[in-house]
């Protein structure tokens, strides 16, 4: 199982990357919000332990912008005791919090309680969008017919950029639910790009263009004028 640590605080990465290692997990660390997001997007962990008092991105950030795209359990382990930093957190979409100084063995107890929330088949799903099937596990996207398809043909393949594969990925694990331009662009260029709704219509026009059978009539990718994008008609 894949747990990714990120605190600013190197002493609590080690001392954590040296237990966990030693229980048998597969351990990531980013120094700080920014890391932490990027590190997500490219180890899918299954079990998050963040701070919240990180630079760069703090952690109720993270949790928001881990939130736009996955489901995995998220532990906040902070040195904030008060009861306001713990409700917002888990407002924010953390599953539990553990204040520092903390037991290693309460630790662990809680990291083994949130493992067995952990979906372990359904985490890289095959689903289709009209024509197009679209494999995350696989990274490969499929278009397997369509209007004036001759009979027997055989499927294209389609290729999207890294960055198309982050956004994509994104709205089918929110698929019917509307998706913030906030959190699409903080989780895939991070916070200081918040106001860049440029990149948004660039890679929602290249998607369209690539997955939409009549790019200028959409019937999947929708946009949510001056909120953000939804996906709709996602089928398994």
């Amino acid at each position: 199982m894949k747990i990714l640590i990120a605190d600013d605080d190197p002493q609590i990465l080690r001392a954590l990357r040296i237990t966990l290692t030693a229980k048998g997990y597969t351990v990531f660390i980013a120094n700080d919000g920014a890391q932490a997001i990027a590190a997500a997007i490219d180890h899918h962990p299954d079990i998050y332990l963040l701070d919240l008092g990180m630079p760069q991105l703090d952690g109720i950030e993270v949790i928001q912008a881990i939130r736009g795209w996955s489901q995995a359990p998220i532990l906040v382990v902070s040195g904030r005791s008060g009861a306001a930093d713990k409700v917002e957190a888990l407002d924010a979409g953390a599953d539990d919090y553990i204040t520092k100084p903390f037991a290693v063995e309460e630790l662990l107890a809680r990291i083994r309680a949130l493992s067995r929330r952990v979906v372990q088949d359904d985490t890289s799903p095959v689903v289709r969008l009209g024509d197009t099937v679209i494999d995350l596990a696989a990274h490969s996207v499929t278009r397997v017919g369509g209007a004036g398809s001759e009979a027997g043909a055989a499927a294209r393949q389609i290729r999207l950029t890294p960055t198309e594969w982050q956004f994509i990925e994104i709205l089918i694990r929110n698929a019917g639910k509307l998706v913030t331009r906030k959190t699409i662009l903080t989780s895939i260029w991070g916070s200081e790009h918040v106001e860049d709704t440029g990149y948004l219509r660039l890679y929602v026009s290249q998607l369209r263009r690539k997955l939409e059978a009549d790019p200028a009539n959409p019937v999947h990718i929708l946009t949510e004028p001056g909120m953000g994008y939804r996906l709709e008609g996602l089928s398994t």
